[in-house]
């Protein structure tokens, strides 16, 4: 019997990523030593207030039925959250937690697209956010992001007969992976693109707790307007190392979480609760740690494109995320070339940029998962290797 997978799996490919994975196992089988900055899983432990919450709840037996539902507790800790950290007001009944954003924000085209439907969507741009379009039959539309304009869209270069089919915009900053961030301005200039066709907005803030040189991470929905006009995903993975326990809320418009939630409720029993408990804690507890985590990974952002610039490799510094986004040196044909190259001459590891789009091709991302030391000695490893020289 021949099983034909349906005609979605088309657009999910594995690509580079797994020959990436195979080219590092090779090089670890041979005895080379690898530098691993392609996947960004924090390497940070996680807070010990977060851990004993969750440990204290994994221990009471009553925690392992059915959830069914968000806790109230853990509404009303992101309702307190939001105001305490950016100074927003929000209401329980505008929150829906969902098991990561990389499950909630696919979701989204579900809960909201029809088959006549366009998403506009980033290029680059984090490959999540293209499978929301495919979930909901909808047709993306990509509006490019230039180095020249600062990774910021330039709204008035989307065709108008686009933005009146778009039911939503995805936006992100601090953006991964070119690692900008958005003025004011900008905000303030989308949402009334928004308003005016009718868009839903929908910005991943991820990284508000990541973001450098004396900058403060916001909030999408502290401006105004926003509310009206969208929802922000906002996650717990990077701001305190919970990425295997997929937590995260989707916060804004009733309407947009209505939606969500009327779709989870078919296909979902709600994360586990001792999860829920240990997001709770994270909420409620201290950010000293965050704000001395977020300056370490300063100190790696300033060891890894300072040192590949004092070795002639011109990187501009990441003005947030815990990425580095970094053209090409002069000389390579391609991204993927360029990776590949890097990975059987040093040993580093990065992801080429045309993983995320075609707008990616010429550069590369580096997570910023190994210590300042590590980096220096990767630095060192590239300088030695004559890779920069040789073409």
């Amino acid at each position: 019997m021949k099983i034909e997978p349906s005609r979605q799996l088309q657009h999910y490919q594995t690509g580079i990523f797994a020959a990436l994975n195979e080219k590092k196992e090779e090089l670890l089988q041979s005895g080379r030593k690898v530098y691993n900055l392609s996947v960004g899983t924090p390497d940070f432990p996680v807070f010990d207030h977060i851990r004993e919450a969750l440990v204290t709840a994994a221990s009471d037996p009553e925690q392992y039925h059915y959830t069914l539902r968000d806790l109230p507790e853990l509404h009303t800790a992101v309702k307190d959250y939001y105001k305490k950290r950016f100074d927003v007001e929000i209401s329980t009944d505008q929150i829906v937690a969902v098991p990561g954003s990389q499950e909630g924000i696919p979701h989204l085209g579900m809960a909201l697209c029809n088959p006549e439907d366009v998403v506009l969507l980033p290029n680059p741009g984090y490959p999540a956010f293209e499978v929301g379009a495919h979930f909901g039959n909808a047709e993306p539309y990509f509006y490019e992001l230039r180095e020249e304009n600062d990774f910021l869209p330039r709204l008035d270069e989307i065709p108008e007969d686009i933005a009146r089919r778009a039911k939503y915009m995805m936006i992100s900053y601090p953006y991964n992976p070119v690692c900008a961030i958005a003025p004011p301005s900008f905000y303030e200039e989308v949402i009334a693109f928004a308003r005016k066709y009718n868009i839903i907005l929908v910005h991943d803030n991820a990284y508000s707790d990541i973001i450098y040189d004396g900058v403060q991470g916001g909030s999408f929905l502290s401006y105004e307007g926003a509310e009206e006009v969208g929802v922000e995903v906002f996650s717990l993975s990077k701001s305190f190392n919970l990425t295997g326990a997929r937590v995260s809320f989707i916060i804004g418009n009733q309407q947009v979480i209505d939606a969500v939630k009327l779709l989870r409720s078919q296909y979902d029993f709600c994360i586990f609760e001792p999860i829920q408990r240990a997001a709770i804690a994270a909420l409620r507890g201290p950010l000293d740690q965050v704000k001395i985590q977020c300056q370490e990974y300063q100190n790696r952002r300033d060891a890894l494109c300072g040192g590949l610039r004092s070795i002639g490799w011109d990187v501009r510094d990441s003005a947030g995320t815990m990425f580095v986004w970094a053209r090409i040196p002069e000389g390579f044909s391609s991204s993927q070339e360029f990776v590949i190259r890097l990975m059987e001459e040093t040993g580093v590891i990065c992801t080429p940029g045309d993983a995320f789009g075609t707008m990616g091709e010429g550069y590369v991302r580096f997570a910023l998962v190994l210590p300042v030391e590590t980096l220096q000695e990767m630095v060192r490893t590239i300088d030695e290797s004559g890779i920069l020289k040789q073409n």
